[in-house]
């Protein structure tokens, strides 16, 4: 589906992480170029309450006006925040993880808090958060941690597909941010041909060293030429993939990560990496599903 003109869409329930989401959607539509849509999941009518004003109430009572308020007071700090974006809203009914869902073929990008209302404050990551991500058809950004001006974009590269669609997404990033691109590689043992393969017991630790070198060198060949802007870092650790990019978030505005990368199983749509990081990272991770 062509996205040129598509907007950035930003889910909102008047929560705290929810405006920290708009006010970060906001600056990307700023960035972008893009129009900004406010939507609110209105799951009441579904449940069959009653969503006007109580009886002998005032007419400016019940949960419909009371989700009125809630897309209003956000598109407000959406306005505040990057005056002059064009800013639209809409009230859905039905839950929240599928209202979102069901916007994101038309979306550019969604992007939502790390936890809304009603979720417990010992969660790292609310269960809206991780369904999006899982299985948006686009980037998902999730505003969690630090929102930075300054500091690189990170992406996490392991030479999958979906992580190359990483990196091209990454690099778009850093060009509108005007931010340096870190394109970061980390292996414990050599890399996987694929699910189910067997690593070797013994293994030279420098050829593996340069091959995963190679794998990286792959993955992010041609930046120079498409973003000649972009000053491109390109790093390789032996550490956990996780914990390594847990560790860059700290000093990043931005960490990409591919869904799912080598090595998962089909059936795992969101994979571990990806789900480490968007519990544990210091800064908004954007999180890609396809390769768009």
């Amino acid at each position: 589906m062509d996205t040129t003109n598509a907007a950035i869409v930003v889910g909102v329930d008047g929560s705290e992480p929810a405006l920290r989401a708009v006010r970060l959607a906001a600056a990307e539509a700023a960035r972008q170029h893009r129009p900004l849509r406010v939507v609110h999941a209105f799951v009441w009518p579904l449940l069959r309450v009653p969503v006007g004003p109580p009886p002998g109430g005032p007419p400016g009572s019940g949960l419909r006006h009371q989700a009125e308020r809630v897309v209003a007071e956000s598109v407000a700090a959406a306005e505040a925040a990057a005056p002059g974006i064009t800013v639209t809203s809409e009230i859905v009914d039905g839950e929240a993880a599928a209202v979102l869902l069901g916007q994101s073929p038309r979306a550019t990008l969604i992007v939502i808090g790390d936890r809304g209302l009603g979720g417990f404050g010992s969660m790292l990551l609310g269960s809206v958060a991780v369904q999006v991500s899982a299985y948006a058809a686009c980037p998902v950004l999730v505003a969690r941690g630090a929102a930075r001006s300054d500091g690189p974009v990170v992406v996490g590269v392991d030479g999958s597909p979906r992580s190359r669609a990483a990196v091209a997404f990454a690099a778009d990033q850093a060009a509108w941010r005007g931010a340096e691109l870190v394109a970061l590689h980390a292996w414990r043992y050599p890399a996987s041909e694929g699910p189910g393969d067997m690593q070797p017991l013994v293994y030279d630790e420098r050829e593996v060293d340069d091959e995963e070198r190679r794998i990286l060198a792959e993955s992010t060949a041609g930046l120079a030429e498409r973003y000649p802007e972009v000053t491109v870092t390109r790093r390789v650790v032996r550490a956990r993939p996780a914990r390594a990019l847990v560790e860059e978030s700290r000093r990043a505005q931005l960490v990409v990560v591919g869904a799912r990368g080598l090595g998962g199983f089909a059936a795992l749509v969101l994979g571990s990496v990806s789900h480490t990081v968007l519990h544990h990272s210091d800064c908004p991770v954007a999180v890609l599903r396809h390769d768009r």
